[in-house]
């Protein structure tokens, strides 16, 4: 009684192509399924189980398993890019404090700020200085 071919899913037809290619290349021939091969399997058989991509390609099932797992690992372990940096700017000469102390005719100001940038302090003394 012949077994029944199991249905290929779509995204392991072109490895099936690639394992018939290189098995009709050596027929009766036992060498040693090629590393590029095994590792096309393991990540097919990421995708689609390690059981079922054994069953169709024909393969020993521990060493898939063990190919898959440890592909899977060495995947997360690569750098991904990250989806967010931060960027924080160097200081140059650091943050600086400064009060002045303004008395005019129009009145008194006391201006008080921490930071890099000074506010437009021409600007705020004209008004204080100036008679409207």
């Amino acid at each position: 009684m012949k077994r029944k071919q199991p249905d290929i899913p779509h995204g392991m037809k072109k490895i099936v192509g690639r394992f018939k290619r290189w098995r009709n290349k050596h027929p009766g021939v036992r060498l040693p399924i090629p590393k590029s091969l095994w590792i096309a399997a393991a990540e097919v058989a990421r995708e689609n189980g390690v059981g079922r991509t054994a069953q169709i390609l024909g393969l020993e099932y521990g060493k898939l398993k063990r190919l898959a797992e440890a592909d899977a690992v060495a995947a997360k372990t690569r750098a991904t890019p990250p989806t967010f940096v931060e960027l924080i700017g160097s200081q140059v000469g650091g943050l600086s404090e400064c009060l002045i102390e303004l008395e005019g005719p129009q009145g008194k100001m006391r201006i008080q700020w921490k930071g890099t940038t000074a506010p437009d302090l021409a600007g705020l003394s004209r008004t204080l200085w100036e008679r409207t």
